[in-house]
């Protein structure tokens, strides 16, 4: 499925699909860098609201330096996963969420703003925070090693030669997730109730085997509704490639992030 970097948020059964394996979910999707979590507790919010939380990876991390945290999720399988690790979650789209008259001091959604109505989002987390408190949009922008980029972009190719971003993306998403990240400060300042928006960035880096990334794989957008042969395959031609590589490989990544504060009296 070809989907244009700016029509995610239309396309609901793809971002509602990852609750169909919640627990893999969990388990295998690369997580953020304590930078990240340092640089959005920087205000000691004692309330936030995580959006999309999924199966709660970033909640937890919020959790764990003693913020409240209160996660909104579409999918009910993710929500009941992430009710099940200790996390409160309401069921809901983003843009339908009624904050019901509660202010938080900190709005976060870690690589799920994609799948967000851009503007509508914006404007709800305006709603949701206090003056002075802090909307932050974060994703993980990977770079595979270039040998097996190759490799790995060969395999997208044969199998999946309709879906154009998944090939552009096959080798780095550092070129999609700039743009995500810049589209989401326009959005912010288009929005309005915010000041100038700050641009972060985390580098750093972790190293998967092969039966690691293989465990990753079937979390990707791209990958999570496929039918059982074809994962298999995937899955397949995936581990070979990893396998001529060496087992295992380093994978680079930045943590690119926007962030703004709620302005207001």
């Amino acid at each position: 499925m070809s989907t244009s970097s700016g029509m995610f948020h239309r396309h609901r059964a793809m971002a509602e699909s990852y609750g169909a394996d919640a627990e893999r979910y969990d388990r295998a999707r690369t997580s953020f860098p304590p930078a990240l979590i340092d640089a959005i507790t920087s205000s000691a919010p004692a309330t936030a609201v995580d959006v999309g939380c999924g199966t709660g990876v970033v909640a937890r991390l919020l959790q764990e330096t003693g913020c409240q945290v209160l996660g909104v999720e579409p999918d009910e399988r993710s929500a009941t996963y992430a009710r099940s690790r200790g996390l409160d979650v309401e069921v809901s789209t983003f843009e339908a969420w009624d904050p019901a008259g509660r202010l938080f001091d900190a709005v976060v959604a870690g690589r799920t703003w994609h799948w967000i109505d851009p503007l509508a989002g914006a404007a709800k987390a305006a709603t949701a925070l206090r003056p002075g408190g802090r909307l932050t949009i974060f994703w993980n922008a990977s770079e595979t090693p270039s040998e097996l980029a190759q490799a790995f972009l060969e395999i997208n190719r044969r199998m999946f030669p309709e879906n154009t971003t998944l090939l552009k993306n096959s080798t780095s998403t550092f070129e999609s997730c700039t743009r995500s990240v810049t589209k989401a400060g326009d959005n912010i300042r288009e929005a309005g109730g915010f000041a100038e928006p700050d641009f972060l960035r985390f580098d750093w880096e972790r190293t998967y085997t092969r039966d690691e990334w293989l465990d990753v794989l079937p979390t990707l957008s791209a990958y999570t509704r496929l039918p059982s042969g074809r994962r298999e395959e995937l899955l397949a031609a995936m581990g070979d490639a990893v396998d001529t590589y060496g087992g295992s490989f380093p994978m680079r990544y930045a943590t690119l992030a926007v962030a703004a504060t709620r302005t207001g009296g």
